[in-house]
């Protein structure tokens, strides 16, 4: 059977990489799609997180709309230097012909985990507010779930939003530390791993030669993110950000890992959004580790295969 996932997404351009890549996976059953504030605000994310669906054919599939905002400070503002103003690398985009439905994405996600016990994970590609507010609001979601695998933080290197931490964890750092505590299997897909992943220019030209919609969606937008990689850390290709999640839920044989429990700074410091992992047994009761359930921190990939195995779902041949 197929895995069932709700995918908590800000598109984003690696975001739309990544849906289009688990819309064409069969191994994954795409239940839902919920958005959120970081590459956009939210109210953007949701209509193109509609705008995708339809390119892939695949409007039967909900679309929530979540948090404007963080757990307990102001949203940094959109990253439209990274993903353009309309978070498609300011492609011209028609309106989407559907809407997203009533109920918002932690009431969505509520429902469908407490429906199906066991069966379905969440990946959350953004920013955690939606995750983080749907297991406070129900105590019993995380017993219900299958996982989380998220992309998100930097546990043994440094950031990139700033030098201390990763872009999705520092938009919220208290949802973060909410989720890295939940009591289910978590996944970090961070920097650790998703900066070891690049698809090179050349693999990027590829994708604009496949003639179907999505190829061509991601042909119009990757310029954009292409000329950041490349003005900013002097890269002829991206690094595999977010798609880094569904390649962990097709092939974990390609990834190596470690198991630490992780704490995130949400003070006001400079290292505020860091994910700490701890190496070492808590010795104290009061240690902020303490009681904390370990998380499977992604550390080693077979880059080769992953870019492989993405590229052959988006239609390009080998």
């Amino acid at each position: 059977m197929a895995r069932r996932i709700i995918i908590d997404t800000d598109p984003g351009i690696d975001d739309a990489m990544a849906i289009f890549f688990a819309i064409a996976s069969p191994e994954l059953d795409v239940v839902a799609l919920t958005t959120v504030f970081g590459n956009a605000h939210t109210t953007v994310c949701t209509q193109n997180a509609l705008r995708l669906l339809e390119i892939a054919g695949r409007t039967d599939v909900p679309v929530a709309e979540g948090a404007h905002a963080p757990l307990a400070m102001r949203f940094r503002g959109p990253a439209d230097f990274v993903h353009g103003t309309n978070g498609q690398g300011d492609a011209p985009l028609a309106p989407p012909s559907t809407s997203a439905v009533a109920d918002g994405a932690v009431e969505l996600i509520i429902r469908e985990v407490m429906a199906a016990p066991g069966e379905i994970t969440l990946v959350p590609l953004g920013p955690l507010t939606n995750v983080a507010r749907a297991l406070r609001a129900e105590p019993r979601l995380a017993a219900n779930l299958a996982g989380i695998v998220l992309m998100g933080g930097n546990a043994f290197c440094g950031g990139n939003a700033t030098p201390a931490a990763e872009a999705n964890i520092v938009n919220d750092p208290e949802a973060a530390d909410v989720v890295f505590g939940a009591a289910c299997p978590v996944v970090m897909a961070g920097l650790d791993v998703t900066e070891r992943i690049v698809m090179t220019g050349a693999q990027l030209d590829r994708i604009a030669a496949v003639d179907n919609p999505r190829a061509q969606h991601l042909a119009a937008i990757l310029p954009y993110y292409r000329r950041f990689a490349l003005d900013r850390q002097g890269l002829d290709g991206i690094f595999v950000h977010d798609s880094t999640t569904i390649s962990y839920l097709l092939a974990p044989e390609h990834f190596t890992s470690v198991s630490h429990p992780v704490r995130v700074d949400t003070g006001s410091g400079v290292g505020r959004g860091k994910t700490w992992a701890s190496t070492r047994r808590a010795e104290h009761g009061d240690d902020p580790w303490a009681g904390r359930p370990p998380v499977t921190i992604l550390t080693g990939v077979d880059a080769d295969a992953v870019v492989r195995l993405e590229l052959g779902r988006l239609g390009v041949p080998g």
